[in-house]
């Protein structure tokens, strides 16, 4: 009626609207029952893989072992894992499911106050984004232990970073591994992208920071904030001379019964941070107040500074384990863990335990589980 343009364009956007073309679409085989768990089959099972590990269509070697029903064979899958991994568009999978699972992806919208830290413009910001995608990249590709997210000696640096984080001797725009014992930035908790994501445009916030470090390292979200809760008392006051530190301020803030219970769980975890500044940066005084990084957790255990958490994390090295289990599974199946798959969850961390929880034992564990391997059929 309009002619071929219009009617190629009006073909094309039935395509572009059409569900087998917005999802992935799974039929149910005709000969299983109404609200039954079943296997799903081999090239349903290729896609998932790729999906995982490419964020794109398998190719003509996954696809063949799938039509041959050879994929899920002995030996088989964990050579199409390795495989998969040093493909280029393994990429996807690293952006992708650390950006979710850190939230790195906030560091391109944060928007700190020039006011309060002169020091940042979008060369850092580039750079700390640069230097945790560099980093968990290594992790992966060199296959290491899930725990080295937090244990780690060495990270990636230009200049420009490197003088933001007062470590010396590195030179030029081009990013490096550099050894960074002792001088606090070994693992994530380092990361001036997390840091500063993690913190407000005029300064720091322990709370969510510890917020992060619980729900995206530990698993365990505190629950909403009830209605109405007070703000932050204000840095001055009118009895005293001096303007109040941080955390002076969350600990009048914490005298409220309403905010206390949450406020204990996740304050003691952020002022542990509480040297890294709002965009990362190393300070010893806030306003001419010394920083107090000493913690002490519900259960009575005391602690001090970045190194301190790394410890407790470390102490929980299974929860940490599961956690980031959890963010696998969620990533590779595309819904959130629920609680029938707790089961799962235990079982791929138990098994990964033996190799030191490297990644290709994490990701064989998600692909070998059975939410992945399964589906269940529509309710009647």
């Amino acid at each position: 009626e309009g002619g071929f343009e219009a009617g190629i364009q009006f073909a094309l956007r039935g395509i572009l609207i059409d569900p087998e073309f917005l999802f992935r679409v799974e039929q149910d085989p005709a000969d299983v029952g109404a609200a039954t768990a079943y296997r799903i089959s081999d090239l349903e099972f290729a896609s998932r893989l790729s999906f995982f590990l490419w964020s794109s269509l398998p190719d003509d070697e996954l696809v063949d072992l799938a039509a041959r029903d050879h994929l899920r064979a002995t030996g088989t899958l964990e050579q199409q894992i390795a495989r998969m991994l040093r493909d280029p568009r393994s990429n996807a999978f690293i952006d992708n499911f650390f950006g979710q699972w850190l939230l790195l992806r906030n560091m391109r919208t944060v928007a700190p106050d020039p006011e309060a830290f002169l020091d940042f413009d979008e060369n850092l910001r580039d750079a700390m984004e640069r230097e945790t995608e560099l980093f968990v990249d290594s992790q992966v590709r060199d296959d290491r232990s899930v725990l080295d997210l937090l244990r780690s000696d060495y990270t990636f640096l230009n200049e420009r970073l490197a003088r933001h984080y007062d470590v010396p001797n590195v030179y030029g725009n081009h990013f490096r591994r550099v050894a960074v014992g002792g001088y606090g930035r070994g693992g994530l908790l380092g990361h001036g992208s997390i840091l500063t994501t993690t913190s407000y445009p005029n300064r720091t916030s322990p709370t969510k920071r510890g917020l992060w470090v619980l729900e995206n390292l530990l698993g365990s979200p505190p629950p909403p904030p009830p209605p109405e809760v007070p703000g932050l008392p204000d840095a001055d006051h009118p009895d005293e001379a001096r303007v109040r530190s941080m955390r002076e301020r969350m600990e009048v803030h914490r005298t409220s019964p309403v905010c206390a219970s949450c406020h204990v769980l996740m304050d003691p975890l952020g002022f542990s941070l509480e040297n890294f500044d709002g965009i990362g940066a190393w300070r010893m005084a806030e306003e001419g107040t010394p920083i107090d990084a000493s913690s002490t957790l519900p259960d009575g255990s005391a602690f001090e500074g970045s190194a301190g958490l790394r410890d407790v994390l470390l102490g929980e090295e299974e929860r940490f384990v599961e956690t980031v289990t959890e963010k696998l599974l969620t990533y590779a199946l595309g819904r959130g863990v629920e609680y029938y798959d707790a089961p799962a969850v235990r079982q791929i961390t138990r098994d990964a335990a033996t190799s030191d929880y490297r990644w290709t034992s994490m990701i064989l564990g998600v692909v070998e589980s059975t939410p992945f391997q399964m589906r269940r059929s529509r309710e009647p």
